[in-house]
């Protein structure tokens, strides 16, 4: 098989049909790209702002905006002793009762109990104070949260338990939530990367389906393919779901799973679908890691994964992290880095490459270029947009550096189409805005002192587009409600 080289890939992509030059929808991307990645506005200066629930300084916010944090680590979950765990993160929201909004909420807890504990840190499931979850000696799942747009909260239940690193998912068209685990930790894999070691009951590294309105069957897709997962973004019909994969310091891949069923009719997602990764339509193993000039875009195609849910026995965990993905590899699949956050918005699927955007040569201390070393996890940020129908993919914005944007994570489309993006750096973490037409602004700074260094995540807009739902990613971390003039700037 023909591999195209990191540098090759760069020099096709600049005129010939590896990537072309982008028109239509896209066309601001490109243009305000060229003029150096310029700021705006937005909603003007960030300030600091006090948190309605006990008067705390948590937040900077333009001017006119408030917020109430809500459901902080440790708080009683509805009917049950057990505390509610931290590491808020990914999020669906979808109508509730009375106008307010049911937030089906990830909690990306890794590590497992030492002894057996119903469902880990989640020992109870409402209305069965005895039910175990899928594995007990795990610490993860899902809450739904029912809550006005002013962050009060009405109710809460566990909805999915005994699954491990529930990272970020996807919203269904049918009244569900996709929760994805991202891991490959299980029985038959060895010590993961924080060197724990793996007595668990079950295998881990898959997508959950949690109704908004109840609760998990507890049963994986497996068909959905055993690796890494990030986001799980599903087409309005149902046809196809898009899947990211967070390999740090791996290649990661896009992939879509073929669904079996008529979800919308049947009101869940089947098992036993075809799992498949993308590609550059000719050219296999493209790179699509490194530096982009926003706007190129590539005709892709697809390739089919045979096993996605492989025989990982005896694997250590990097070589079982790569299991999935290294059979589209083997095919031809594209490259990326850190594929975290997607969203669907205007026919499109939105996905950041968190660590995308590595240079292709850097200058060196003698004053001359150098090439880099090939590796996954040195650049500061790409969007990425994927079209059905034409097949194409098209880099809309990548990072020139971490003073502007820096690691984009989580990710959700405004009324607008506007983008929420999550940072996830090592210093100051803001929410940006990225419009349709390319500019980027920043909307919100984490200023809470007790959790600095923290992510943005789950970013999520309420049915009624009136509140913007989000959380602070740690292990003492909360849900946010924020609202006020929203038809005063880009996200309206």
């Amino acid at each position: 098989m023909t591999y195209v080289t990191r540098r090759s890939l760069l020099r096709g992509a600049a005129g010939t049909a590896v990537g072309l030059a982008l028109a239509g929808p896209f066309r601001g991307y490109v243009v305000h790209a060229q003029r150096g990645f310029p700021q705006i506005a937005g909603y003007g200066d960030l300030g600091p702002v006090a948190d309605l629930r006990d008067g705390a300084v948590r937040l900077e916010l333009p001017s006119g905006f408030q917020y109430r944090s809500f459901q902080p680590r440790g708080v009683a979950i509805d009917g049950t002793t057990v505390p509610l765990p931290g590491r808020h993160d990914g999020m669906g929201a979808f109508p509730g009762p009375n106008g307010r909004t049911i937030l089906v909420r990830n909690h990306e807890i890794n590590g497992n109990t030492q002894s057996p504990a119903p469902g880990g840190v989640f020992e109870r499931v409402l209305g069965d104070p005895a039910a175990t979850g899928y594995d007990r000696f795990a610490n993860g799942g899902t809450v739904n949260v029912d809550v006005d747009g002013r962050g009060n909260v009405v109710g809460t239940y566990i909805s999915l338990n005994g699954t491990q690193m529930n990272c970020a998912g996807g919203m269904t068209t049918w009244g569900s939530w996709l929760t994805c685990e991202e891991t490959v930790n299980g029985p038959d894999v060895g010590p993961d990367f924080t060197n724990t070691p793996n007595t668990l009951d079950k295998k881990h590294g898959y997508v959950f389906e949690v109704p908004a309105a109840g609760v998990s069957n507890k049963v994986p897709i497996t068909s959905m393919g055993r690796f890494a997962h990030e986001a799980a973004v599903p087409e309005p019909n149902g046809k196809h779901i898009y899947l990211t994969e967070d390999n740090f310091g791996f290649p990661s891949g896009f992939y879509r799973y073929v669904v079996p069923n008529k979800p919308k009719r049947d009101g869940f997602v089947a098992n036993g679908g075809k799992l498949q990764m993308l590609a550059v339509a000719g050219h296999p193993n493209a790179d699509l890691d490194l530096q982009q000039t926003p706007g190129t875009r590539y005709d892709v195609t697809w390739v089919d994964i045979p096993n996605p849910d492989p025989d990982m026995t005896g694997m250590t965990n990097n070589e079982a992290i790569v299991a999935v993905g290294d059979q589209g590899r083997a095919r031809g699949a594209a490259r990326f880095s850190r594929l975290e956050g997607a969203t669907y918005a205007d026919g499109r699927i939105y996905f950041t490459s968190t660590q995308g955007g590595e240079a292709d040569t850097i200058l060196g201390s003698n004053g001359t270029y150098e090439a880099v070393n090939d590796g996954y996890g040195k650049g500061r940020g790409q969007v990425w947009a994927y079209q059905p129908g034409p097949e194409r993919l098209t880099c809309v914005y990548q990072s020139p550096g971490s003073s502007t944007l820096d690691l984009p994570d989580n990710v959700a489309a405004s009324a607008s189409g506007a983008l929420v993006l999550c940072e996830d750096g090592s210093g100051d973490n803001f929410l940006r805005g990225l419009t349709p037409n390319g500019e980027l602004f920043t909307f919100a700074r984490n200023a809470d002192a007790t959790q600095v260094g923290q992510e943005f995540a789950g970013a999520r807009c309420s049915p009624d587009l009136q509140t913007l739902f989000v959380n602070i990613q740690s292990s003492t971390g909360y849900s946010i409600a924020i609202w006020g003039p929203w038809a005063d700037g880009p996200f309206a």
